[in-house]
Parts: C-alpha cells; structure tokens; sequence
C-alpha cells in the first residue's frame, strides 16, 4: 500500500511539474516504485506476519471498495431511485409506451453525464487515495446510466399491443424491486450495513419516489 501511494504522489507530481528534467525524475520514480510494488507483493509471504497480512489485507480492500465499490454504488442508487419519478409521472401521465421510454431515456442519459462528471470533478483522488477521478467517474456514470435504464426498457413494449401500458408498468415495477434489493444487498455485503437496514432505507426511498411520481403523473 505504501508503494502504491508513493508511485500516486510521483506521478501525480510529474503531471504538474513544468521543468522537463523534474518531470523525468519523478516519472522515473514513480516507475521505481512501481517495482517495489511487485517485489513487496512477492515478500509478503516470507515476510509478513499474519496479523500485518490482515492488516495489509482490509487496508486493500477498503481502497477496492473506495476506488470501485462506493462509486458504482452511487451511481446505481441514484440511477435507480433518482429516474423513478420523471419515468413513471410520465407513464401515468401520458399512457404512452415509448414517449414514456423517451423520458426514461433521457433521464437515465442525462444523470448518468452529470453523476459521471460530479464524481470526477468532486475529488481529484490526490489527498483521499480514492484513484483516478476519471475512472471513478466512468464507473458512476456507467451505472447510474444502467440503473434508470433497467426500469425504462420495458416502455419499448408497442403501444399497439392490448394492455400495453400496464404489461410494461408491470414489468418496470418488477425490475425495480430487483433493483432496490441488489442495492440493499451491496450496501450490506461491502458497505458494512446490516442488510435490514439496508433494505428499509433503499425499499422505503424507493417507494416515496415512485409514490410520487405516479401521483404526479396521475394528477
């Protein structure tokens, strides 16, 4: 972890440095500490004793879950939860499958733009190790953008089916509840939250934002 953090700040330093002789000497030391990465991973089981290996252990995965786990999870709640209320205030507005799912689309495209760059431009990773802003910000865009189009696919139902509007509605209620019980379960599984806890937060912010934008639409 140590050497991780050295080759970051080496590389990070090189991006800002304006003397080009600077910037060799610290992209070369962020590759020498790049090799101690290696060789520290191979000492580690002559070496280490097994309570510095477990330390070492819950040190990598807090960074895995920083790095990938918490960005994808907002991403995933947002796009699940956030997109509710435009898609179905405007199904029950509308009763029309795909100007339904034009909506749905846009609102999925559009927060998974905006989490995507908020996340990014939020934290550049250089004093919270959090990794590449831009990485972190590809993973959150990527599911928010995932999780408002689970929802919105079953609108490209035709319309010139019988009952088309309610064998979607249908449908998009039943993604939803998968939806909101996968993010319970990665809240529980790498966020540390006891799972009921988990599932009484997500299940019950979920349902106020359908709630309201059935009644929205409805109105």
């Amino acid at each position: 972890i140590m050497e991780f953090e050295a080759q970051r700040f080496y590389s990070k330093a090189a991006e800002q440095a304006t003397n080009v002789g600077v910037r060799k000497l610290l992209g070369d030391l962020a590759e020498i500490e790049k090799s101690h990465e290696s060789l520290a991973a191979k000492l580690t089981d002559k070496i280490l004793t097994p309570n510095v290996r477990e330390e070492e252990d819950r040190t990598r995965k807090r960074m895995f879950v920083l790095q990938y786990v918490q960005p994808g999870l907002a991403g995933l709640m947002d796009g699940s939860v956030s997109t509710l209320a435009p898609l179905f205030a405007a199904a029950f507005a509308t009763h029309h499958n795909w100007q339904t799912f034009l909506v749905g689309l846009a609102a999925s495209i559009g927060a998974g733009i905006s989490m995507g760059f908020a996340e990014a431009l939020s934290d550049d990773g250089s004093l919270t190790g959090r990794g590449s802003p831009w990485l972190r910000g590809g993973i959150c865009g990527l599911m928010t953008t995932l999780g408002g189009l689970g929802h919105t696919i079953p609108y490209l139902v035709p319309d010139s089916w019988q009952n088309a509007f309610w064998i979607a509605t249908a449908i998009a209620g039943v993604v939803v509840f998968f939806e909101l019980w996968a993010i319970a379960y990665i809240r529980a599984r790498y966020m540390d939250t006891p799972f009921l806890q988990a599932v009484f937060q997500i299940v019950l912010g979920g349902a106020i934002v359908l709630a309201v934008g059935i009644l929205i639409g409805a109105a």
